[in-house]
């Protein structure tokens, strides 16, 4: 029997999970993802050698699965075509820890009752985080749940990053900049310094996670100083359908002027706004670049110029930059959002390669450049692997 972990991701509308060697190389046995929980179910598994296990999409449009039907048959699937597997722990991406967990931690019935207490900081994530925790609880009771937060990698924050300028009592109230993706930023320095170990020590980078979800980090040697995301995944950067940092007085407004309660307005932060609302036309960059509509231009103007102005912002907080890292959909393959957001920062010794970024190379920046700007895909589900081999296996 091989000694495995398996890790779960689990959104609102996807799961995505893998299977990985439960030893020190940890390498990855099975991976899958299922898209269109709800709405149109479509599922891929695909082992260690890329091929294809199982493709299919759901059949009966009058009886959609939700998320533990669609674990439970995931993990009687793998049952089935793993045999040789014995899983000895489950690691599970939380968005949110709250201010209390600054690491990866084995679930317990209390750290289950935080996780619990913290749907109201991420009520559109948590609460199917917590489905599928509670779903792989039911196929493995013997396993340790190792819970991995997307909040812990920011937690060590200077104050100042992490507050907003209200009353004290409500950031003891839990009313403060959290930062989210940070998995994704684990794994990007981590794969970063190992391209350049000259940066592991003091090395200040700007990682841009660009993709439906966007988010910026100023990271020194290894640890966040600053995000650009907030209280809740909406601060910061414009993204697919979320608007980015925005005026409160905006909100007010709406509410005034307009009579909107709060789930009139979260829904337009949340799902009508970004990329989607400001084109008209899509919230998916690749439609945007193909699209000759007015609109869409000024959806990726908007959104460049958020990236740029947040790598000066960054590069203030870190006191110097040595690198930027793109990551994420749009930032590993969109060559023309990495030309465009580092244009003109010459004045930082930023200076990229233009054949280099066309082709999507892993450094972008020329030889003369004094900041390096790399292309490194993130994966979040094998820091997970790491995190659980260390906690649980």
């Amino acid at each position: 029997m091989t000694r495995a972990v398996l890790v779960i991701n689990a959104g609102s509308s996807s799961l995505k999970f893998a299977v990985y060697a439960a030893d020190a190389e940890r390498r990855r046995l099975a991976a899958g993802q299922l898209e269109g929980i709800g709405v149109h179910p479509h599922l891929l598994i695909r082992d260690e050698a890329g091929h294809t296990l199982i493709e299919w999409n759901w059949k009966d449009a009058n009886r959609l699965p939700a998320h533990d039907e669609v674990l439970a048959g995931i993990i009687a699937f793998l049952g089935d075509n793993l045999v040789d597997l014995d899983i000895v722990g489950v690691g599970h991406r939380v968005v949110h820890g709250g201010p209390v967990y600054e690491e990866p931690v084995v679930i317990d019935d209390a750290v289950l009752a935080d996780l619990d207490r913290f749907v109201p900081l991420a009520p559109l994530h948590q609460p199917h985080n917590l489905t599928g925790i509670r779903a792989a609880m039911k196929a493995f009771p013997d396993v340790p749940q190792v819970a991995c937060f997307d909040t812990a990698f920011h937690r060590r924050h200077p104050w100042v990053a992490d507050t907003y300028g209200l009353p004290y009592d409500l950031w003891q109230e839990g009313v403060r900049r959290y930062g989210f993706h940070g998995l994704s930023y684990e794994a990007v320095w981590g794969r970063l310094v190992a391209r350049a170990p000259r940066l592991a020590e003091t090395g200040r980078a700007v990682i841009a996670h660009l993709g439906s979800g966007a988010s910026m980090c100023a990271v020194k040697g290894g640890v966040s100083v600053g995000s650009t995301m907030g209280f809740s995944t909406l601060e910061g950067l414009p993204m697919g359908t979320r608007c980015g940092s925005i005026d409160p007085g905006v909100l007010l407004w709406m509410m005034q002027e307009k009579g909107w309660d709060a789930d009139r307005i979260t829904k337009l932060l949340y799902k009508e706004s970004g990329l989607k609302g400001m084109s008209g036309v899509s919230a998916d960059m690749r439609d945007l670049e193909a699209s000759a509509d007015p609109g869409a231009q000024r959806a990726i103007d908007y959104f460049v110029f958020r990236i740029k102005r947040e790598i000066c912002a960054m590069t203030s907080v870190l006191g110097g930059l040595d690198a930027v890292v793109f990551t994420g959909g749009i930032g590993e393959h969109s060559a023309m959002v990495r030309a465009r957001a580092t244009e003109g920062l010459d004045f930082l010794g930023l200076e990229v390669d233009a054949a280099a970024n066309a082709v999507h190379a892993p450094v972008v920046s020329t030889a003369a450049s004094r900041v390096e700007v790399h292309v490194i895909p993130t994966d979040e589900e094998g820091i997970i692997a790491r995190h659980v081999v260390r906690l649980a296996a």
